[in-house]
């Protein structure tokens, strides 16, 4: 591709309406991958009756999605760089359209197992990369803050919307159809981007090799961590496969560690993390979505098995969530403009952990307790999550901005992983490995309540611990502005 104008991008837009097409096709595929984070936790139950999975396969049904997902995105963020963004953003959006189809054939756990993982890996390729590429649409900086606002809040509403349009559609199709429909949507934005967004020129692209042993070497050691939570329950804590996935974890961490200190071209540079806002905000953002996932897991099967709701009436008691979610913006940037980076996060890891205390205690006392849990919980998500991911773009080196995307949604995405895998692994522990069909007695619903009760406290020592920490490493910034120091994306290096 020739240009007269080397630092310029080979085509920008005046404003958002006259991007409208390639916005709205990179809106698109970050929704469709964001909602799939959430959108079969809501048919979990009819999965596991239709498959006959038990809590721990069930587990597995979402957090293969976050697994494969958290552990590439970092590579695929360097593939990126190296390879062409709109050509990996093209790839990736294919591979997740026509590996959604394959839905069709599934007829084990196993299977659909396998399904996730793939629209996973598929799924990785797409959500920093559509970040990155929003900005090469404008020149003007107001107008890329614009974009970027419009991206987050899209997002972030697919993530919480997920039960909610996973469960009005099971009230009128199979649990399939949830992800077939991504083959049309994949579609529809392969098409926007094709359309409306400039190819990737050479003078922007880094020839460094791509860290494809690093990458292995991390989805291996997320991997074994969370399957030895599920080998304890299946196998026991002492058996050949639980010692064996722990010693595995650990290797692979060490080894994972030891290469990128020795490479040229790193996945992850690891001297970033001497930066003690960096590794604060990494930290509690892994708190903050352990929480997040863990609470939408145990309520999909409190609603459903405990409380017999139909999937339309447990995704619509999502709602307190998503509203949250969506109006919380004010308060979280109020508290960050008023007292700071560290004590806006320290506030939301004290929302964090008293909404899961709450929660602990509302299971057995109706919908409004919980509800009432939920939106503490959701403001605790929206300020912790929102200052993180700006304090950690804030601390990034100019040329590493993108790096601090990645490193910000990995952390979200094995937080996510561990969150789905030890509310999954306690349920079976403290209630049952077996999920009954039909009404539940009432002492396996007693015995049920008990399990999320010990569960939720735990949880919310271990969040509350977690996003503490983190947030205490922070600074007294107060900007609430997304990637304010990325003002030449195009140039960019990741890895």
């Amino acid at each position: 591709m020739t240009t007269t104008t080397p630092a310029a991008p080979a085509r920008t837009y005046p404003s958002l309406r006259a991007a409208w097409v390639p916005l709205a096709a990179l809106c698109l595929a970050f929704f469709v991958e964001m909602v799939d984070n959430t959108l079969l936790t809501i048919a979990l139950p009819t999965i596991g009756r239709d498959l006959g999975s038990g809590t721990t396969a069930l587990q597995w049904v979402t957090g293969a999605y976050s697994l494969t997902f958290g552990g590439l995105l970092l590579t695929a963020g360097s593939l990126a760089d190296r390879l062409g963004r709109r050509r990996v953003l093209l790839v990736g959006l294919a591979v997740f359209g026509l590996v959604s189809l394959t839905v069709a054939a599934v007829s084990t756990t196993g299977e659909l197992i396998a399904v996730r993982a793939a629209l996973g890996v598929a799924a990785a390729a797409m959500a920093p990369i559509t970040n990155s590429l929003v900005f090469r649409l404008f020149d003007d900086q107001a107008l890329r803050m614009r974009a970027m606002t419009v991206m987050i809040v899209v997002g972030m509403s697919g993530f919480v919307l997920g039960p909610l349009l996973g469960g009005t559609a099971l009230a009128h199709v199979r649990w399939e159809w949830l992800l077939l429909v991504n083959a049309p949507i994949a579609l529809l934005a392969w098409v926007g981007v094709r359309l409306g967004v400039p190819a990737d020129r050479r003078e922007d692209l880094t020839d460094d090799a791509p860290d494809l042993p690093g990458a292995v070497l991390s989805v291996a050691a997320i991997g074994l961590a969370c399957y030895a939570l599920t080998s304890g329950v299946e196998h026991g804590w002492l058996s050949v496969p639980t010692v064996a996935s722990v010693v595995g974890a650990v290797g692979a961490l060490l080894a994972f560690i030891r290469r990128e200190r020795r490479t040229a071209a790193p996945m992850l540079d690891l001297a970033l993390f001497s930066r003690g806002t960096v590794r604060g905000a990494a930290m509690a953002q892994v708190g903050t979505s352990i929480a997040m996932a863990g609470v939408m897991f145990g309520l999909i099967l409190h609603f459903q098995y405990a409380w017999g709701w139909s999937p339309v009436r447990a995704g619509l008691a999502n709602l307190p969530l998503i509203v949250t979610m969506l109006l919380a913006t004010p308060v979280s940037e109020w508290l960050v403009r008023r007292y700071g980076h560290r004590v806006a996060c320290l506030v939301g890891a004290g929302f964090l952990a008293t909404s899961l205390a709450g929660m602990a205690w509302g299971v057995e006392h109706g919908y409004a307790a919980i509800a009432v849990a939920m939106v503490v919980l959701t403001l605790g998500l929206r300020t912790v999550m929102t200052t993180c991911a700006v304090a950690l773009v804030d601390a990034m080196p100019a040329n590493r901005t993108s790096l601090g995307t990645a490193l910000n949604d990995t952390a979200q995405e094995v937080g996510s992983s561990i969150g789905t895998a030890v509310v999954g692994t306690l349920v079976a522990v403290l209630v049952t490995t077996t999920l009954p069909p039909g009404a539940w007695s009432a002492d396996l619903v007693a015995s049920f309540f008990h399990g999320e009760r010990v569960t939720y406290l735990a949880l919310a020592v271990v969040v509350g611990v977690l996003a503490a920490w983190g947030a205490s490493s922070l600074t007294d910034s107060r900007s609430v502005e997304e990637h304010p120091a990325e003002t030449a994306p195009d140039r960019v290096e990741v890895g």
